[in-house]
């Protein structure tokens, strides 16, 4: 069984090095996997940091460029030149450990039914972590992902993010590929074609098992924890559930809206749990998180 290590990248050119690097010493022999560098149209400098990479490294690295601006047309370009039976997706900005790609490999081949697996995702703070970061709006900001420590298998509600999963190549096949209508495009902060797609498969029943070998480590720098990314990501995130689920139709549409009424309720229920503990940046944080992506979502 050959992996197949997908790698998109968009202007994270100082990131590529160290990404690689913890690649060359997986423990799995090179044999077994290949990675493919899907270069988004990058204006930074990756194209000449990966062509010298390619001169030194041992891995077996294909490089490509993708002109349609986009993250789901890097992923699905991706999946389409991929040869190896197993789709690995790793994000730009992440680490594993070296046991990474050998625990999914034997993983995968001692269970048969499974179509998907996803690890925990562990935040690396470049700068310390801000007061106002609840776990309730981490993972929004950081991705962190934590089901435990042993196997098991995921609903639909558990659904993870495509940076930190893995797929069997028939998957596509059989239910398409990413929406371009949907996830990140140059400097946009649209997102929602992760969750399209998972629960495309999900609702397919196709068997998503959590696997906490396969750890990541999300670098996080410090643009990312600053007021205004806040405002355009949580605002980006409602903008893309509009589109995903108008997309699906109107009757999906408004049973958002509705849900969204709901999720109000938790937010000012967490809200005055943390004035009556005194720590009023983390409440505040989640109604602010909470009217960015209201706003988004109802199109204003």
């Amino acid at each position: 069984m050959v992996l197949s290590v997908v790698i998109c990248t968009y202007n994270r050119g100082k990131y590529i090095p160290m990404v690689l690097d913890c690649l060359e010493k997986q423990s799995l022999p090179k044999d077994n996997f290949e990675v493919l560098i899907i270069n988004n149209n990058s204006p930074d400098d990756t194209d000449e940091i990966v062509n010298k990479y390619l001169s030194s490294s041992s891995l077996p690295i294909h490089y490509f460029i993708e002109y349609n601006q986009g993250i789901s047309y890097a992923r699905n370009r991706g999946v389409n030149e991929a040869t190896g039976e197993i789709i690995v997706f790793l994000d730009d900005d992440e680490t594993v450990d070296s046991d990474f790609l050998l625990n999914i490999k034997t993983f995968f081949e001692t269970h048969p039914d499974a179509g998907i697996t996803s690890g925990p995702v562990v935040p690396v703070f470049e700068v310390t972590k801000p007061q106002w970061l609840s776990k309730y709006i981490e993972r929004a900001i950081t991705g962190r992902y934590d089901k435990g420590n042993e196997i098991k298998k995921l609903p639909p509600k558990d659904y993870p993010g495509t940076g930190h999963a893995c797929f069997r190549k028939s998957l596509f096949k059989k239910y398409g590929d990413f929406n371009t209508d949907l996830g990140r495009k140059g400097n946009s902060l649209m997102g929602a074609e992760d969750k399209d797609f998972f629960l495309r498969l999900m609702n397919g029943n196709e068997s998503c098992y959590y696997l906490p070998g396969a750890r990541i480590y999300h670098h996080i720098p410090a643009e990312k924890l600053t007021d205004s990314f806040f405002k355009k990501i949580t605002y980006a995130m409602g903008k893309s559930e509009r589109i995903r689920t108008l997309n699906l139709g109107k009757a999906f549409y408004y049973k958002r809206l509705l849900l969204e009424l709901f999720k109000w309720g938790a937010s000012f229920i967490l809200w005055v749990g943390y004035l009556i503990t005194l720590q009023p940046a983390k409440g505040n944080k989640i109604i602010g998180f909470r009217w960015n992506l209201t706003k988004g979502l109802i199109g204003l």
